[in-house]
């Protein structure tokens, strides 16, 4: 580091050639300025124009998106042949109506107004708000109503169904939507025809009942253009009364004619950086102001420069000490300042006064990277360190480690309850969205806890322990914190073990084998298998795939473990020509680059059917909604192998990854199976997903089927395959073919 001193000295000799040189630099940085400030105010006008034209621009998309939207959720229903025969009842079933139109529309889809019509267009059935009412259209007082019913019986005339359908068809009603004042609130209305899905249920042109909806645009419309679209205080009118500040888009139906208005708050970028620059700019101007009077008093104006030079060496010298202590991105200590500050609080832990230490990793941090990119990764973490500091008080210390790795000292504390009470608070801010580059991110936090002095006082071994807790707590389901204990020391041993002993097991082929756990269709004839992996440990047994798989995702072993499980599974599917063998795949795997060329390689390399090979994926493969989890499940599936959703219906938004995601079959989760007969809406949930997976063209399987009361439930609703002990137990590869050629009639005549 330079010395104050000796650069004193240096400005010495150097001040006389300076002085000569301040009053051109001064009247040239004057004439920058001033091009500088003509330029800043027309940019600003310029960047609010252009912010606002976007806007607009995002608000048309999302209006047009909602009555998209309207007419897909519509067809969900409307295409129904239950639907078609409950309304063809003399008195139709309006709790069925209830639960299967007006609530389904009202609960999942946001539809504040549902109505069935007959053929002369009465109401047979309204629901409003989630309630069922007794209304009529006229008491809906929307003029433009009439015009958009007389539009869509136009087309009902003239539409005609084709004469044979399946279940697996497609059938588009005709729709019409339009924008709508309702009850003097602005609202996106779309009426469709209902007809029935399959030639089963005979079309009545003429007589067609119309699906009518309505969601109004001040409702939860409003509410998802301030989410989702970042709009500034939405709100909508009937007449054009903008107030100051607001921008105004009128929304026309499609006559063209006016129908409401939308106001908002705009965001005006420029005028916002014209806030921060002008007074910086007026700033700027005094300060040159000032120095060109100081040019005539050369020896006052040597020495403050003088002067300020040495300050700024002094200021950059702290800077430097800053640094180094601290973390460049969040300001926080580094793990350098946390390991000195650690050290002393560990010196009082010696005395009695009892610290704790929390090592934090964020959950799915990876995935805001890969889908927003690292800036929004770095602007997460400044985040995270701020909502951190937030919490904590004046004694305790947060500091980044590296990367999305942080840690939190707390001194003084009296008792576990105090640790809990911080790491809730810690959860719920995290679990709180993340806005990152106009990007709204959700991230979790997992934990690991340790105690000075109950755990010990060496700083090493401290951090050694609180790793392990945490690792346990990513473990066991992210976003949690655990304390640590002696017997996670022994958990952390057992995993080290398995490894070696797995990558032995790998290495020498020995000790892992597959079993086959057949897959029958409706008729009871084998169909496929499901290859399941087993390894008879030499000391310790059979090791479950519960415990071996967790342990070779982690230690990169999932990758050769994936590819012999493939492979033994494609070569024993050349002995059964007739069957498909279906293989199970971790999400790491799906992650790893180049993971379909791999499969396919091996495919190919065992002279395997690819089309007698399928892929199953669980939902957590898709719920980080990868592109590089799309690009390969579109790739494999281009190569002629099928795709299954394993487990099906235990994750929170299943129905959305099937719409997203090309997948060919479903396997309806045991737990369901299980409860049949127990729980009351079990079969119910069976028979919806049956039902939603055949309009949607998928194949349905059912996991653990074991009773006859099951089988025949899961045949009457329609279920394509079944598979469960029930008909057999995993067997080995020699007792598959004896299974398949098995003819189901010998069991029926036994």
């Amino acid at each position: 580091m330079i010395d104050a001193k000796h650069a004193l000295k240096a400005l010495r000799l150097t001040v006389g050639s300076d002085r000569r040189l301040l009053l051109p630099i001064a009247l040239a940085t004057i004439i920058a300025i001033t091009i500088l400030g003509f330029g800043l105010f027309w940019s600003a006008g310029r960047s609010d124009t252009v912010s606002i034209d976007r806007q607009v621009r995002t608000v048309q998309r999302a209006v047009q998106t909602s009555l998209a939207e309207i007419q897909l959720q519509q067809q969900t229903v409307a295409v129904w042949d239950d639907l078609v025969v409950k309304l063809r009842a003399p008195a139709p079933d309006l709790d069925w109506l209830d639960a299967n139109i007006g609530l389904w529309l009202h609960d999942l889809f946001g539809h504040d107004r549902v109505f069935l019509l007959d053929a002369r267009d009465e109401v047979a059935y309204a629901m409003v708000d989630g309630r069922r009412v007794q209304e009529s259209l006229h008491d809906q007082s929307a003029p433009g109503l009439k015009r958009l019913l007389a539009t869509l019986r136009a087309e009902d005339r003239v539409f005609k169904l084709a004469p044979s359908r399946s279940a697996d068809a497609s059938v588009n009603a005709p729709f019409v939507s339009d924008l709508l004042v309702i009850g003097g609130r602005p609202a996106a209305v779309s009426a469709m025809l209902v007809l029935p899905l399959t030639a089963k249920i005979a079309d009545q042109p003429g007589a067609r009942r119309v699906l009518l909806s309505v969601r109004y645009l001040d409702g939860t419309f409003r509410d998802r253009l301030a989410r989702e679209y970042l709009l500034a205080r939405p709100r909508f009118s009937t007449i054009s009364n903008v107030r100051e500040s607001e921008a105004s888009l009128p929304l026309r139906n499609r006559s063209g004619q006016v129908v409401a208005w939308l106001f908002w708050s705009p965001e005006l970028p420029g005028s916002a950086i014209k806030s921060v620059l002008v007074p910086v700019g007026t700033l700027s101007t005094c300060l040159i102001a000032g120095l060109m009077l100081l040019l005539g008093r050369r020896l006052i104006a040597s020495t403050n420069d003088l002067r300020a030079a040495i300050m700024q060496l002094q200021a950059s010298e702290a800077q430097a000490h800053h640094l180094a202590f601290h973390d460049p991105l969040t300001g926080l200590p580094n793990r350098a300042k946390f390991n000195d500050h650690f050290d002393h609080a560990l010196v009082e832990a010696r005395r009695g006064r009892s610290c704790a230490l929390i090592l934090l990793d964020l959950d799915r941090f990876k995935h805001v990277n890969d889908n927003f990119g690292h800036l929004a990764g770095d602007a997460l973490i400044q985040e995270f360190g701020s909502r951190l500091a937030s919490l904590l008080r004046d004694k305790d210390m947060v500091a980044r480690l590296g990367g999305d790795e942080f840690a939190v000292l707390l001194d003084g504390v009296r008792n576990t309850a105090e640790v809990d009470q911080i790491c809730e608070r810690i959860r719920e801010v995290v679990n709180r969205p993340f806005e990152v580059l106009g990007n709204q991110a959700h991230v979790g936090v997992s934990m690991g806890v340790i105690l000075a002095p109950l755990s010990g006082t060496e700083r090493t071994e401290l951090l050694r322990k609180a790793n392990i807790a945490l690792y346990v707590a990513k473990g066991e389901g992210r976003d949690c914190y655990r304390y640590f204990s002696p017997a996670m020391d022994a958990g952390v041993r057992f995993r080290g073990e398995i490894e070696e002993d797995l990558r032995h097991a790998l290495a020498t082929n020995t000790g892992l084998r597959l079993a086959y756990q057949p897959l029958v269709n409706e008729q009871g004839r084998v169909i496929g298998v499901e290859a399941l992996l087993r390894w008879e440990h030499p000391q310790r047994g059979n090791i479950s795939p519960a415990q071996l798989i967790p342990v070779a995702e982690e230690t990169g072993l999932i990758g050769p473990l994936g590819d012999w499980i493939l492979e033994q599974a494609c070569r024993a599917s050349l002995e059964w020509p007739d069957l498909f063998v279906a293989i199970n795949f971790s999400p790491v795997q799906f992650r790893s680059p180049h993971f379909a060329e791999r499969v396919l390689g091996i495919v190919n390399a065992c002279g395997a059917d690819p089309a007698k090979i399928e892929v199953e994926v669980t939902e957590g493969v898709l719920i980080d909604d990868d592109e590089n989890v799309r690009s390969a499940l579109r790739r494999l599936r281009a190569a002629g192998l099928r795709v299954a959703l394993d487990d099906f219906g235990t994750g929170y938004s299943s129905l959305s990854y099937l719409r997203r995601f090309d997948v060919d079959k479903i396997k309806i989760d045991r737990s369901f199976i299980q409860h049949l007969g127990q729980a009351v809406d079990s079969a119910a949930i069976i028979t919806a997903v049956i039902t939603l997976g055949h309009a949607m063209g998928l194949t349905v399987t059912a996991e653990g089927v074991e009773t006859d009361e099951q089988l025949q439930f899961l045949k009457e609703s329609g279920c394509n395959e079944l598979q469960g002990f029930y008909f057999s137990a995993p067997v080995s590869a020699t007792a598959v073919s004896t299974l398949a050629a098995f003819d189901p009639a010998d069991r029926e005549a036994a």
